[in-house]
């Protein structure tokens, strides 16, 4: 192969590099708040949900969900209000397992009912919901849950992680923007490992035909 063609194929290969690293770069920049319904593949690792299950559906049952609800909310909504990154709120979450049990079997005693309480933190499978204006669709996701009883009631839910999870539902409107950017902060950080990993699989390649070409 002449040194002109080496040269070309050379040049033919850097500029491929750039356009994959420009097209990574259009994908991170894109913006999730434009749509209700959010992208699944984007927003599968970038959240994390929070469910509250009854132990039924009698009025009753449902009624000790929401009283359980309030409470660990009460508890653990300040700290989690303040959490940075997925990372750290999935910290925050582990270290108060425990108090959250406690809180949760509390207000079960002080309501006189026996039922268990199981807390677990982890992924799960859901249909699509809607949280205010915010759509996730059906996907498996991570989730911390609190399990009353039997857990066979209506559970209800919100985002943990950015932090959507007000008692009254209305109050979240002011929050949508800050929860977007945060959704988006994680998502960036996702197509940026992607990005990375990539560029250097594409540089090892490039180097062996180097290497083969001279």
């Amino acid at each position: 192969m002449s040194i002109i063609k080496k040269l070309s194929f050379f040049i033919i290969i850097v500029i491929f590099f750039s356009l994959f690293s420009g097209c990574t770069s259009l994908t991170s920049n894109m913006q999730i708040g434009e749509s209700k319904i959010l992208n699944y593949e984007e927003v599968k690792n970038s959240l994390i949900r929070f469910h509250v299950i009854a132990n039924s559906n009698s009025d009753e049952d449902q009624k000790l969900k929401l009283k359980v609800r309030d409470k660990v909310i009460d508890y653990l909504y300040p700290s989690l209000n303040d959490s940075s990154s997925l990372e750290e709120s999935r910290e925050l979450i582990e270290e108060n397992m425990n108090k959250v049990k406690e809180i949760a079997e509390t207000v079960i005693k002080d309501n006189n009912y026996n039922y268990t309480v199981k807390i677990e933190l982890s992924r799960e499978n859901f249909p699509e919901k809607s949280y205010g204006n915010i759509t996730l669709p059906q996907g498996n996701y991570e989730a911390f849950r609190i399990i009353i009883g039997e857990g066979k009631g209506k559970n209800w839910w919100c985002v943990m992680f950015p932090p959507l999870c007000f008692v009254d539902e209305s109050k979240a409107q002011v929050q949508y923007e800050k929860t977007e950017n945060k959704i988006n902060k994680e998502i960036n950080k996702e197509i940026n490992k992607e990005h990375n990993n990539s560029k250097i699989k594409l540089k090892f390649k490039t180097v062996e035909v180097l290497k083969n070409l001279f």
